[in-house]
């Protein structure tokens, strides 16, 4: 099976390589492919006529997003405007897209949390911008796996726009800045999702054939800020005072929800974050 992956030095891109490395994959960046020009993009997909495009492309800055006008509009380009043309492009060539998407377009204001199907209501500009590619991929195409992810954390990327994972960011500042005490947002939760886990799964819903559509692709359960760095520091032995608060004590330009667990409810759930966890603590 020839599958394209588009963001392939990001930090979920190269938890896709290696995932589906024993396909016939052509792996794009920014460098290699400008997916802002349709007509470059259309031909390098028909040059390679794929069975699969799987788009792990996105502008996830988001206190950026908020507060600049024109990073905002790069963001709704790549993460709107861009996924209605793809979809457009895998339509006219019958070819199955992959996008990913964010608890972001949550409000976060429902305890319960949020199954695959329920309405969306961003609370900031990026979550606008992750929207409009989800409202722009399902009007345009039928073959479609939409999926939604939170709090991504694994091996770093290679892209110069990919961030670091809170958990490197964590690790970081104990152990290469010699924090011994940490004041840790403990009102926003949500679920973490290990990259090589959503890589997994991403190849189950197609081999699979699972039926098109939207699918929450987290690892299963949900923790604070504050939760998730304890368990960090708990799994590498690190003597770390944690102290919760709330998040407001450290102002951001866009609101965060403040709970948006992803419910699985169509397939087999992920396992649990803290197992996700240990296995990339203790192999990395």
């Amino acid at each position: 099976m020839k599958v394209i992956i588009l963001g392939s030095k990001g930090m979920l891109g190269k938890a896709l390589q290696k995932e589906f490395s024993d396909f016939e994959i052509f792996c794009f960046d920014k460098e290699d492919l400008d997916i802002t020009n349709e007509n470059n993009l259309k031909e390098k997909i028909k040059e390679i006529r794929p069975e699969v495009v799987i788009n792990a492309t996105a502008i996830n800055a988001v206190d950026k997003i908020e507060i600049e006008a024109s990073f905002y509009k790069l963001a709704e380009e790549i993460n709107g405007t861009v996924v209605g043309k793809l979809a457009e492009i895998c339509k006219d060539l019958d070819i199955i897209l992959v996008h990913y998407s964010s608890d972001y377009v949550f409000k976060g204001d429902n305890s319960a949390g949020y199954k695959e199907d329920v309405y969306i209501d961003p609370i900031n500009k990026y979550g606008e911008t992750k929207v409009l590619g989800e409202k722009l991929l399902k009007l345009t195409t039928d073959k479609f796996y939409l999926i939604r992810l939170s709090r991504l954390f694994g091996l770093a990327g290679e892209s110069a726009m990919t961030k670091k994972s809170f958990v490197d960011i964590m690790l970081d500042l104990v152990i290469n800045k010699n924090k011994k005490e940490l004041d840790l947002v403990d009102d926003e939760k949500s679920c973490p999702t290990y990259a090589p886990d959503l890589a997994k799964f991403t190849r189950k819903l197609i081999e699979e054939k699972k039926p098109f559509g939207i699918y929450h692709g987290a690892n299963s359960g949900v923790c604070t800020w504050y939760e998730f760095a304890k368990e960090i520091f708990k799994i590498k032995n690190l003597a770390v005072k944690c102290n919760p608060v709330p998040a407001d004590k450290f102002p951001r330009p866009a609101k965060r929800p403040n709970f948006s667990e992803l419910i699985n409810t169509k397939v087999d759930k992920q396992r649990n974050w803290q197992e996700a966890l240990r296995e990339y603590l203790e192999n990395n």
